[in-house]
């Protein structure tokens, strides 16, 4: 059993999140009970030490060695903008450069965070999966963030709009990573309903543990479904083969992964080794071993960029689990079963402390005192099923995901995952990603806002083809299969979502930031016959760590741009007739192509009327940056 003082007192972070003038959020988790200092160090030489006691830092014990803080420290005098501001956690009198020497660049003695006056440029990008082939996306950011000399060379914020983990895709060596992590840090065990096994302890030794954890689920006819289409992975033949054979079961489980995606620390407190394995699976777990270990190996640019740069969040479907709520049917099955319903609750839960916490805090408050009951003192190392039940149920119900920075131009985030417009022909059918009184609110905030940035992690404006894919699987009943979930699957979310851009009375400028598609693109939207009409643009940067099949994007990338040319009547067919859609051109493209497909990082320049001005992709891979081009009139 590990000792306290045997580990080291930071195991990740500091993240920061939501930074204004007079209000700080920053993120981390330590082994230990920590005196804390904020120490601020402004222009002329000024220092600021701040004391983190309860009133500005709030602590979750997620286990034995293991305390997730968020500090939230609010200013009676406003910090300066436009320059850059070093900072320092003291943790028992030890600084930054001391205990996390690699969240430093070459010759500084402090992490350090730029407060813009206005969003003149940001960073963004979705689906980061740490065994994917590809490089680390982040470290595109990190290179740049190197070469930014002056702090007007530095992005405004961090976007990352979904899937900051895969919950439900994990390789072999990190399900493995993640048991001894929670062995070693003695994270809380838990008990388990409608499961082969009948606590967290026992999952973790089980035979089915690595690579069969669909077999975990009781051998009724019932279950069935269940298996099929949440625990047993659903095959993609169109898009992606999807594994659902290592999903994340327990909350445990969910905080180790965010600890080993987020800090390159906690890496160095294990040994895993193999478990007993088939010779198919020990192929397969060797092979993976090598994209983990080359994840491993970019962490500490990664954990670089997160202590640099305010960073905000928005789930994806993966952070929780792959289709998370795609239809009503999909949710009367995974919520009907205590099993796949503690599943989804338990990712909700860790990416409320890991991800939504930094968001915005005001709204967790509830939550945040039912988690500490849980979590404080927890029998026999063991979270009380009664307490922990009730917990899940309230998150999910929650509601206010969502969030507004009050930003030049404004951020509206949007949570298309918890807010669904339901099918009202058939189960079957995908829900609408917004639902009526969502879509209400989002015209509201933007008829306050005459330019804004808007976050939806799918994007509004997709390729038509795909789109079009999507709809003939989603009519034989098999949305599954092919992830049918765009803005244009629901007739009345995509009828709303249009009127809202159409409607006379939101003139501006309007850029859409997604991902979740493993490609990118840009579309400048248009509405026609209106001079006067607001502009949108739809940039789309997808993924940090993940990528589509290059030869089949080929392929959906010329078919799409010969079946809906601007001439083609197939045109008349589609939801944005009454738009019109001009893609950008990718600088470094072949001829003709619009789609780019590149593992790496977007970032978007504004004009002063929150237009963007440049557009790039920056690819992991090292090639030159790709500049997105207006096509010529």
């Amino acid at each position: 059993m590990p000792q306290p003082d045997t580990l080291p007192a930071v195991l990740a972070g500091p993240l920061l999140r939501r930074l204004e003038p007079q209000r700080l959020n920053i993120w981390l988790v330590t082994s230990r009970a920590v005196q804390l200092t904020l120490r601020l160090q402004l222009p002329r030489d000024e220092t600021l030490d701040i004391p983190l006691d309860a009133t500005h830092c709030q602590v979750i014990p997620v286990g034995r060695h293991a305390f997730i803080h968020l500090v939230d420290v609010a200013l009676s005098n406003p910090l300066p903008q436009d320059v850059a501001i070093g900072y320092d956690l003291l943790t028992d009198g030890t600084g930054i450069a001391e205990w996390a020497t690699h969240l430093l660049y070459a010759d500084a003695h402090l992490p350090t965070f730029v407060l813009h006056s206005r969003i003149h440029q940001l960073v963004h990008g979705s689906c980061r999966k740490p065994h994917h082939s590809t490089d680390e996306g982040l470290l595109c950011i990190d290179r740049l963030l190197a070469e930014a000399h002056t702090p007007a060379q530095r992005p405004a914020l961090l976007m990352m709009s979904g899937d900051q983990i895969y919950a439900d895709d994990v390789a072999g060596p990190m399900l493995r990573a993640i048991h001894a992590l929670i062995a070693r840090l003695e994270l809380f065990d838990e008990y388990l309903e409608g499961a082969v096994v009948d606590d967290s302890a026992s999952l973790y030794g089980h035979r089915a543990s690595y690579y069969h954890r669909a077999d975990l689920l009781p051998a009724l006819d019932s279950n069935e479904t269940l298996r099929e289409r949440f625990f047993g992975g659903v095959k993609k033949p169109i898009f992606t083969s999807s594994t659902a054979d290592n999903h994340l079961v327990t909350f445990a489980e969910v905080v180790a992964m965010y600890l080993l995606v987020w800090s390159p620390t906690p890496w160095t407190l294990i040994s895993p080794h193999a478990p007993q394995l088939s010779a198919e699976e020990q192929r397969r777990y060797a092979g993976e071993q090598v994209q983990i270990e080359r994840f491993r190996d970019g962490l500490p640019g990664a954990a670089r960029v997160l202590a640099h740069l305010s960073t905000l969040m928005i789930f994806d479907d993966h952070d929780i689990t792959d289709d998370w709520n795609l239809s009503a049917q999909w949710e009367e099955t995974a919520y009907g079963h205590p099993f796949s319903k503690r599943i989804i609750g338990n990712a909700l839960l860790a990416y409320l402390l890991c991800q939504g916490w930094g968001n915005q805090p005001d709204v967790f408050g509830d939550l945040l005192k039912q988690t500490q009951a849980l979590t404080a003192q927890p029998h026999n190392n063991h979270l009380q099923a009664a307490a922990q039940d009730d917990l899940l149920q309230a998150l999910l119900k929650f509601q206010q995901w969502h969030y507004v920075l009050p930003t030049s131009p404004a951020l509206v985030v949007l949570d298309t995952r918890t807010r669904r417009w339901r099918s009202e022909f058939t189960l079957k059918q995908p829900s609408g990603l917004l639902d009526w009184e969502a879509l209400c609110e989002l015209q509201q905030a933007l008829l306050d806002h005459p330019s804004a940035i808007i976050v939806s992690p799918a994007p509004v404006f997709g390729v038509k083809l795909i789109e079009t894919v999507q709809k003939v699987f989603s009519w034989c009943g098999y949305p599954l299969l092919v992830d049918a979930e765009n803005w244009m699957a629901h007739r009345g979310a995509a009828q709303v979502i249009l009127n809202i851009f159409r409607h006379s009375r939101t003139p501006g400028n309007y850029v859409i930031l997604s991902g979740d598609v493993h490609y990118s693109f840009v579309y400048q939207v248009l509405i026609r016959h209106r001079n006067g009409g607001p502009r949108l643009w739809q940039i789309t940067s997808s993924g940090i760590k993940n990528q589509f099949p290059p030869r089949l994007l080929e392929w959906f990338d010329r078919l799409n741009r010969w079946l809906y040319s601007p001439r083609s009547p197939l045109n008349w067919f589609t939801r944005r007739r009454t738009m019109q859609v001009v893609p950008h051109i990718p600088e470094h493209a072949e001829a003709g192509e619009r789609l780019w497909n590149s593992a790496g990082i977007g970032q978007v320049f504004f004009n002063a009327q929150g237009q963007p001005e440049a557009i790039y992709q920056h690819n992991a891979d090292g090639k030159p940056r790709t500049r997105m081009v207006e096509p010529p009139l």
